[in-house]
């Protein structure tokens, strides 16, 4: 098949462009790169089945410039900026992409009789008053919020991509994705994994805000990509919640990466930020009856490849520093805890 897959470029884009091809799929990526990095598609960017367009895809023109005539079995539309610190830097291409964006993504798919599916996000639930979070809850989002401007624009995207399927026939399917972390994440994205590992690593003191009870479930980028490629071969419509139901709190996490680390970071206290969640956990029922899915990786396995890929990349992450709160290096532990007794502490939560 011939894939276009847009924000390929980004940390999930790549990786499912790299599955893809690997698996003996043609892949087109489209991004404007402003959030995703080149360097993420290095290692692949000789394949003679991928093509990068450097394109923005909520210019129509010169998107159907760029792809000409090639057919196209499938989009995958992942293009957005994904982490509070991007979308608060640009938040009305933020809007822009998820609306305008979406839509000639749509177009292009329908155009070509191809498979459609929407990277969505578990934050069109917003705080949920309802745990764990399933595909038929409505959600609680602050539509004028800070955090609107992704909320609202994914919101807006599952609404259009819904709209083609039931008036034009097109083959559409929408993931949600829930909080997901790996390697070619950015040091300096905001997110609650990567700011942790970097602190650690640093010997800063990792930035918990709120008092750390509020919970998030993680899950594992390849687990991730398994499921955003059966969604891909399926016909299932969704909306889909592809994530790890094993839930955390951030406290436990920071507590977790300390130890994977060997770091001898403390940790520090701020206030929550305006409508952070509470509480994030998946109902992966329908994925696990429609698409066979569940994921596989843990939390210790899928931290000790993260950290491993963030300590490969020393300058990144001394980089990081001023764009992270934490207090000065204070140097590493040379004793790491034993993978034995990170066994035992950091067991892994109940489903």
């Amino acid at each position: 098949m011939h894939i276009v897959v847009s924000g390929g470029a980004g940390f999930l884009g790549s990786h499912l462009c790299e599955t893809l091809l690997d698996r003996g799929d043609s892949v087109t990526c489209v991004d404007n790169l402003v959030t995703g990095r080149e360097e993420n598609l290095s290692h692949i960017r000789k394949n003679p089945r991928f093509t990068f367009l450097t394109v923005d895809v909520t210019d129509r023109d010169a998107l159907d410039l760029a792809l000409g005539d090639v057919p196209v079995d499938a989009v995958a539309h992942l293009a957005s900026a994904a982490s509070p610190p991007d979308y608060h830097r640009i938040p009305l291409e933020t809007l822009l992409v998820g609306s305008r964006g979406t839509e000639n993504m749509l177009e292009l798919a329908d155009r070509h009789g191809a498979r459609f599916i929407l990277a969505s996000t578990s934050e069109v639930y917003g705080d949920p008053a309802v745990h764990p979070q399933r595909e038929d809850y409505w959600g609680n989002v602050n539509p004028t919020g800070p955090r609107s401007v992704y909320d609202e624009a994914k919101r807006y995207a599952e609404a259009v991509t819904t709209a083609y399927g039931r008036s034009r026939g097109t083959n559409v399917g929408i993931v949600r994705i829930f909080n997901t972390y790996g390697p070619r994440m950015r040091a300096i994205d905001g997110r609650v994994v990567t700011s942790f590992i970097a602190q650690a690593l640093n010997g800063d003191s990792l930035s918990i805000y709120g008092d750390g009870s509020q919970t998030r479930s993680f899950c594992y980028v390849d687990d991730l990509i398994r499921g955003l490629i059966a969604l891909l071969d399926s016909t299932e419509t969704g909306p889909v919640n592809i994530g790890n139901p094993a839930e955390r709190t951030v406290a436990s996490l920071a507590e977790l990466i300390v130890a994977l680390s060997g770091s001898q970071s403390e940790i520090e206290y701020f206030p929550l930020p305006i409508d952070d969640p509470t509480r994030r956990k998946p109902n992966i029922d329908l994925a696990m009856r429609s698409l066979q899915w569940s994921p596989r990786v843990g939390i210790l396995q899928g931290l000790k490849q993260t950290i491993a890929w963030f300590a490969s990349r020393p300058e990144e992450v001394r980089n990081a520093a001023p764009f992270l709160v934490g207090g000065q290096p204070d140097g590493q532990s040379d004793s790491p805890t034993s993978d034995t007794s990170l066994d035992r502490l950091y067991a892994e939560p109940a489903a």
